[in-house]
């Protein structure tokens, strides 16, 4: 692990290759998984306040369970979240052309309707931080559903932490990022 400021960072942000292949995982992050999206309370106002802009790129299906639980919900383990269409898919949530799976909210952003892009731990997948009293635990989250992303990093031989470059930036910090950066050329952490 590094320690940069108050985050551990797992060596397989360093180490670990990656680049999405939405041609062949279909947006399957925002389908699979145990819960919603994670949430910070900020966040959950945000996605409140937006709402009107985004619901246009959302499906019927999404608007209708947003319209019944709200833009957030607490899930089972005491997280706020995003709510889920049928216990499965985000309810933020489109079908592009080719079938992907992509985000409205991203959507409106990029369409200039936002200045609120997505959820952190959205544009951070597949990352993922646990937040401590003390300091934050930075993961990489090797999940089945990527495996089509961890062989298109390797064939381009793009580090993980590169692919996540905006996000990590969002969330840290340029300078945080600059950090790493340099952890990651030293290469101390290599055996």
């Amino acid at each position: 692990m590094l320690e940069i400021g108050k985050a551990l960072v797992s060596l397989d942000l360093l180490e670990e290759h990656f680049l999405c292949d939405l041609f062949k995982c279909k947006g399957a992050c925002c389908v699979e998984g145990d819960s919603g999206a994670p949430l910070t309370q900020e966040e959950a106002i945000k996605l409140e306040e937006i709402l009107p802009l985004v619901e246009p790129y959302m499906t019927s299906e999404g608007k209708a369970v947003v319209g019944h639980q709200g833009t957030s919900v607490v899930d089972s383990d005491g997280d706020t979240v995003t709510p889920l269409v049928n216990n499965r898919e985000c309810a933020f949530t489109f079908k592009d052309e080719h079938g992907i799976v992509k985000c409205a909210v991203e959507k409106a952003f990029l369409d200039g309707k936002t200045d609120f892009r997505k959820p952190v731990s959205c544009h951070l997948f597949p990352i993922r931080i646990s937040e401590y009293k003390r300091f934050d635990a930075v993961n990489y989250q090797e999940l089945k559903i990527c495996k089509p992303g961890r062989e298109c990093g390797r064939g381009q031989k793009l580090p993980l932490y590169k692919f996540l470059k905006e996000p990590l930036i969002r969330k840290y910090g340029e300078s945080w990022y600059k950090q790493l950066e340099v952890a990651a050329e030293a290469e101390p952490w290599k055996k």
